[in-house]
């Protein structure tokens, strides 16, 4: 009975794939969001309650070491948590937690071999930008459908049913979506005490208001850089499409563009957009007044605007967030800059079982736990009471030293009933969150196209190839190093070359019957 409820959720799902979010936009271990991000569906709360019953059939009689892979560099300090952590599974649920830690510098080459290598683990962090849907298909996450409202039946009844169906691909569900909702928003963090020395009224709503910014800073504070950008690749194109209303595929692919508000959107490559030699100009005019450095692309310090050596980044309110309270003495300000803000993908960050784990129902049972249980939610994300934070009268929390401990970087554990702000956090840090919910309109929009996520399996070898190029030529036209007309052209000629066409045309068509699909 529960896994036709459940075929009956998903069967509305589309057959889709990699959907790759932005990665720091998934780092949010302190978000709070309005409770009504995380509705559910009346069939899915139904087969909870009924998969609830059937919880006691689990055998916790014997115990069980369970393995967790997360993505991040491992606290100095994590023995302490790992410790009390496991003590309260062994009383609640008769199992421990190993967790293994895959660093930053290496998860890109390390995290797709986790699945290849054969290795028995249990539980992995998941994501679209850590390519989930390709994964999914390549035979490496369990199947969820019988399991997850008989083994984590009180998470299951909070699961909506836009989050179970992008969790599912070619109708199995392999994943367990998060429970907190992340946004689209992209916008300007900028230092406040420098916005105040241009004016007491000034603020930053506009990219003409950023060029005001700019040539005070170079005038003014000529040791800092203006607008934050290193090797990771420009963040500039990227937020001024989103200015533009324009939406991108989720998978990586920020070269591919659509206008959600469109009926029948059509895909187009970020050099064939009206205005874009509008922005290049702007970008090319910037560059030579310095707003960034001439080696900004080879340059890896990615901390530039929270230690004061730039005075604007753009990216989203969660990393404005954590830079108040970094470091409060700079005052930042935020702006979005997205002109139509909606939710991101659930399985931006998701939870899912290895196809080698050999305790499936005791891992599910540990994630109803975590997700549904204080306590032990506490402990996970923050460690122990007292030692790695603290609590203010409020229930705000504050790690006692950065150094040693941070909270968890199992983002898919974060639950909207659970989850603490983190003390410090700005005041209008709710307050705009609190807002985007109000406006979003399930359905039009931007958020029309939540649900639908892009295969690359037929145009693989073409997408690559276009990653590679946009990433040779684009990024340096994008931060005014070449000709605007010469650099272009060439990009434009690279990419045809690499197969771009293939692409445009393969997502469109998944694009199209997505549109369909909605009715």
């Amino acid at each position: 009975m529960i896994k036709g409820k459940l075929r009956k959720i998903l069967s509305g799902a589309l057959a889709a794939a990699m959907c790759v979010g932005l990665l720091a936009g998934c780092s949010d271990p302190g978000a709070s969001a309005p409770a009504a991000s995380s509705g559910s569906g009346d069939a899915a709360s139904e087969s909870g309650a009924e998969g609830g019953a059937e919880l006691a059939d689990l055998d916790t009689s014997q115990e069980v070491e369970l393995v967790m892979y997360v993505v991040s560099d491992r606290p100095a300090g994590q023995d302490v948590v790992d410790e009390n952590l496991n003590k309260l599974l062994k009383e609640k649920l008769n199992c421990t937690l190993k967790i293994n830690w895959i660093g930053w510098a290496e998860y890109q080459n390390k995290y797709p071999l986790l699945f290849s290598s054969g290795e028995a683990f249990d539980i992995a962090y998941c994501a679209t930008w850590l390519n989930f849907s390709d994964l999914a298909r390549k035979g490496a996450f369990k199947d969820l459908g019988q399991l997850l409202p008989k083994y984590a039946p009180k998470n299951y009844a909070m699961q909506s049913e836009s989050a179970l169906s992008q969790a599912t691909i070619d109708g199995t569900l392999y994943a367990v979506p998060t429970l907190l909702a992340t946004y689209t928003a992209y916008g300007a963090i900028y230092n406040g005490t420098i916005a105040k020395e241009i004016g007491d009224d000034f603020k930053i709503n506009s990219w003409e208001d950023i060029e005001t910014y700019g040539d005070f800073v170079k005038a003014n504070h000529p040791e800092m850089e203006v607008v934050d950008e290193y090797s990771a690749g420009p963040e500039i194109g990227f937020t001024w499409f989103k200015t533009e209303g324009q939406h991108y595929f989720d998978n990586g692919s920020r070269f591919l563009w659509y206008d959600p508000s469109e009926d029948k959107p059509t895909v187009y490559a970020n050099y064939q957009y009206p205005t874009i030699k509008d922005f290049l100009d702007m970008t090319h005019r910037w560059s030579e007044k310095g707003f960034w450095s001439k080696s900004a692309l080879s340059d890896t310090d990615s901390q530039k605007t929270q230690t004061g050596k730039a005075a604007l980044r753009l990216h989203n309110i969660d990393n404005y967030r954590d830079f108040v309270i970094q470091h409060p003495e700079f005052d930042f300000q935020w702006t979005t800059f997205t002109k139509d803000v909606a939710h991101l993908p659930y399985t931006q960050d998701c939870m899912v079982i290895s196809n080698t784990s050999k305790n499936p129902e005791r891992a599910l049972a540990f994630w109803d736990l975590v997700t549904t249980d204080q306590e032990v939610y506490d402990a996970l994300m923050y460690g122990v009471l007292g030692t790695t934070y603290t609590l203010d009268d409020e229930g705000n929390f504050a790690i006692t030293d950065g150094d040693l401990y941070q909270t968890s970087a199992m983002w898919a554990a974060r639950t909207t009933e659970l989850n603490r702000n983190q003390q410090g956090t700005p005041d209008d840090y709710n307050t705009i969150r609190e807002e985007w919910e109000k406006n979003i309109k399930a359905g039009e929009g931007t958020e029309k196209f939540a649900g639908f996520v892009f295969d690359p399996t037929p145009v693989q070898t073409e997408l690559t190839a276009c990653q590679n190029v946009y990433q040779q030529y684009w990024w340096p036209l994008e931060l005014g190093y070449t000709d605007v007309e010469s650099g272009l052209a060439e990009y434009q000629k690279n990419m045809e070359v690499a197969g771009i066409d293939k692409v445009l045309a393969e997502a469109q068509k998944q694009l199209d019957a997505y549109v369909e699909s909605l009715g």
